[in-house]
């Protein structure tokens, strides 16, 4: 439909709003703004500007959420897993617009003063900036003088920042080994950062929630923590590393100057070799960029203690009879096109322990959706006659299992740890796949939720040890896989 339609029905369902209304409008409108520019080319800013208003004119924010997720789970995230450099250039255009109608929003106003003091008081300077700092991310940027504090912004999900900001970390602490290193973001970083005590975490949440203009507070805790740093330092005393975050909209909001300021263009450019992994792709810009080094794998860096307790309850299990312990993490971070299902999960599980004196460490997950699903398999085990226990770890009491399940509820710090004293990971993709190789354990993950090969590629595990890619299609209807055809690929993949 052409944008008037879509304004004429937006404009009465205003007046009179309602939630599943609103939710197929905002789907509508984010889909055929795709439409135009997937098949045509087209950049129909009108359509952007209207879930802008669908995202910022109700009091009460749940009507809010329908544009909001229309604009950031259809476009957005259609835009950036392509990891083409056309599709870059459109987020660009959609997020200049979107930063654009916020600044003049109510609420605004603050947003609007701080992009000023950068000289980009309009939607061609936001486009033009982001665009000019894409097309030099490659170029040489070795800075003339060695600064004091590098300060890295995350990648906000804790896969990509141990997939990509921690090998950011070690090539640039190598390449600076006097210069402190400053880690923006949660505070769950702590978790895998704590062990380096070199990295400094400042906590700078990213905020999901709120309308529309509330998005950008993230923004104002990331200058603010900068300025903060870079108190008592001269100008070059300081450079802030963007790895392409959503603390900078993927580099649409500026943090610091642009002297100062360098950003590895992960998604954009067609520069790049088609089939590396982000890991081995952040090593190749740090080379083209700065100076040709050593390569790192990504990293986590545990506590001794976390590390500690996962090496007694391992020691238990081994006392106990058990030769191989696997860890099973299903969580799939809401995106249920990432999983295959209840069958083939329970399935699964079934299939592992038919290798004698085997124990699986099943995550619980995080939130009720995952924990339930976990008890689900939990209770489907017991009625097969399968042993199973439920711990919280670090609980007190010994372990005595040869064979069967133990769920597991952990956070992401102590899931590593059991990964780290595991034989073997098994997983969807998320972040317990990049942790698991990381750690240079044996690891194989069921990618599904993308046909996109790129997208594969990019976001397929790293480490020293070896990585298998089960590949499954759960988009096409009726799905195109089998249960029993999955089970056997994995088995073989696990046996090479």
């Amino acid at each position: 439909m052409k944008p008037e339609f879509y304004r004429r029905q937006w404009n009465a369902l205003r007046m009179s709003p309602e939630r599943e209304a609103l939710d197929r409008l905002a789907r509508q409108i984010a889909l055929s703004f795709l439409d135009r520019y997937y098949f045509n080319d087209l950049h129909e800013a009108e359509y952007i500007r209207l879930l802008c208003e669908m995202a910022t004119s109700f009091a009460e924010e749940e009507l809010n959420k329908p544009g909001s997720s229309a604009l950031f789970g259809i476009i957005v995230e259609g835009l950036c897993d392509d990891f083409e450099e056309l599709q870059t250039e459109e987020y660009n255009r959609v997020m200049s617009r979107v930063v654009d109608f916020c600044r003049h929003a109510p609420g605004g106003e603050r947003l609007d003063r701080e992009l000023g003091s950068f000289g980009l008081t309009t939607y061609e300077d936001l486009f033009k900036r982001i665009e000019g700092i894409r097309s030099r991310a490659g170029e040489k940027a070795l800075p003339e003088t060695a600064p004091r504090k590098i300060i890295f912004l995350s990648r906000v999900t804790i896969g990509a920042d141990v997939a990509v900001t921690s090998v950011l970390v070690q090539r640039l602490g190598r390449l600076f080994p006097a210069a402190e290193i400053v880690l923006l973001g949660s505070d769950k970083l702590k978790e895998i950062y704590r062990g380096n005590p070199r990295i400094r975490i400042r906590e700078v949440a990213y905020s999901r929630r709120g309308n529309l203009v509330e998005r950008f507070n993230s923004w104002f805790a990331v200058r603010a923590a900068i300025e903060a740093e870079r108190e008592g330092l001269d100008e070059e005393g300081v450079i802030v590393v963007d790895p392409d975050s959503r603390l900078s909209q993927l580099g649409v909001l500026p943090v610091i100057g642009n002297d100062r300021y360098l950003f590895f263009n992960s998604r954009g450019s067609d520069a790049y070799p088609k089939k590396m992994s982000i890991a081995e792709l952040a090593n190749h810009w740090v080379n083209e960029v700065l100076e040709p080094g050593e390569f790192c794998y990504p990293q986590v860096w545990l506590t001794e203690p976390v590390l500690a307790q996962a090496r007694k309850l391992a020691e238990d299990l081994e006392n106990a009879g058990c030769r191989k312990r696997i860890v099973i993490n299903l969580g799939v971070g809401g995106n249920s096109r990432k999983r295959l299902g209840d069958a083939f999960e329970e399935r699964l599980i079934l299939r592992l322990l038919e290798d004698p004196d085997t124990v699986i460490l099943l995550d619980q997950g995080f939130g009720e959706e995952e924990r339930s699903r976990s008890r689900a398999l939990i209770r489907s085990a017991q009625w097969r006659g399968i042993a199973t226990e439920a711990a919280v770890f670090g609980a007190r009491g010994e372990m005595r299992l040869s064979s069967g399940i133990i769920a597991v509820a952990a956070g992401i710090g102590e899931i590593a740890a059991l990964i780290a004293h595991s034989h073997e990971f098994i997983g969807y993709d998320s972040a317990c796949q990049h942790m698991a190789a990381a750690l240079g354990v044996p690891t194989c993950t069921i990618f599904a939720g993308s046909n996109n090969p790129r997208f594969i590629r990019r976001w397929s595990p790293c480490g020293p040890n070896r990585s298998e890619i089960i590949h499954v299609d759960t988009l096409t209807h009726p799905p195109m896989f089998e249960v029993e055809d999955v089970i056997t690929r994995l088995i073989d993949a696990r046996a090479v």
